[in-house]
């Protein structure tokens, strides 16, 4: 099969590697030109113009977008929208809003072209080596674009869950309780660090992750990160937040579903990118006017 493959950023770069492996056909295309050099290194076509790419593939087209969610993927879907005919497919590996996806299905369906939301989890480790996806769009089209979802994620790690922005959807959901795992390791360990007791804790994430209630993925990685740097005296503690948890907690709020703990994840998030703690300062300077409190002055610090 051939794929033309759009967005070789880390994961996209790395897809790439992991469907060349496969025996899938690539056809590659980044704006950013140094890119060539690998891409080509791992059996790809690259291509500087998408004209180029499109004119180059033959027969019925599967475009695969691997690119930040928001206006770099609308218009990079605007324009491939442009050059492919009837009975194409598109298909958004990034993380999109599903809103957007549905929509891009609906605008795509006008012109006979198949669209497909696929959530994509695993991150650059699984996109290379077998990622787990999450497929939304027409069943029957489905059945002709399954093998590359055989070929390029683990055993039993992709699901077709159905129509448009279904993908998506679950990928938004999947990544909210993402936020709230990452949170409570964050807290546990914090609550490790700061206790009496000498532990070592690259040791006490190695013995959770063998036979305990919380082994999972996550906590191989803490005990990784632990084992190269200890006390994170080279990490700043600011968690940047691409938006999946934020959607996340919105359509909880429109469902009417509570989820605390991936509510309470998304706010420590905006706190830790929060470097000015103006409301920490009103409430600061409240105590000292209510209560005669001591303030802490900068130049006390």
């Amino acid at each position: 099969m051939e794929i033309g493959l759009i967005g070789l950023g880390k994961m996209g770069m790395m897809l790439l590697s992991n469907m060349r492996e496969h025996g899938i056909h690539v056809y590659a295309h980044d704006r950013e030109s140094e890119l060539e050099k690998e891409a080509k290194s791992y059996g790809a076509h690259f291509y500087h113009e998408m004209d180029e790419l499109v004119n180059e593939m033959k027969g019925r087209k599967v475009i695969w977008l691997m690119l930040p969610a928001g206006e770099v993927t609308e218009e990079v879907f605007r324009k491939i929208l442009e050059r492919l005919s009837e009975g194409d497919v598109i298909i958004d590996g990034g993380n999109a809003h599903y809103r957007d996806s549905i929509r891009r299905y609906e605008t795509s369906k006008t012109k006979g072209i198949h669209f497909f939301d696929v959530g994509t989890s695993g991150g650059v480790e699984g996109a290379r080596n077998g990622s787990c996806m999450m497929i939304g769009g027409d069943s029957d089209v489905f059945t002709y674009i399954e093998p590359i979802f055989e070929a390029v994620n683990v055993q039993n790690g992709y699901l077709y869950t159905g129509e448009s922005g279904s993908g998506h959807f679950l990928k938004m959901i999947h990544n909210g309780i993402e936020y709230g795992m990452m949170q409570s390791i964050g807290e546990g360990f914090n609550l490790l660090h700061k206790s009496h007791y000498e532990y070592d804790l690259e040791k006490v994430a190695g013995v959770f992750n063998h036979g305990s209630v919380i082994r999972s993925w996550l906590m191989e990685l803490t005990e990784s990160l632990l084992s190269e740097d200890p006390k994170l005296t080279q990490v700043e503690g600011v968690i940047p937040s691409s938006g999946e948890g934020k959607w996340a907690l919105e359509e909880a709020l429109n469902l009417r579903v509570s989820i605390p703990v991936i509510a309470q994840s998304v706010m420590v998030r905006y706190a830790s990118e929060d470097n000015e703690k103006y409301g920490e300062k009103v409430i600061a300077s409240l105590r000292n006017k209510f209560g005669g409190h001591d303030i802490l002055k900068k130049e006390e610090k």
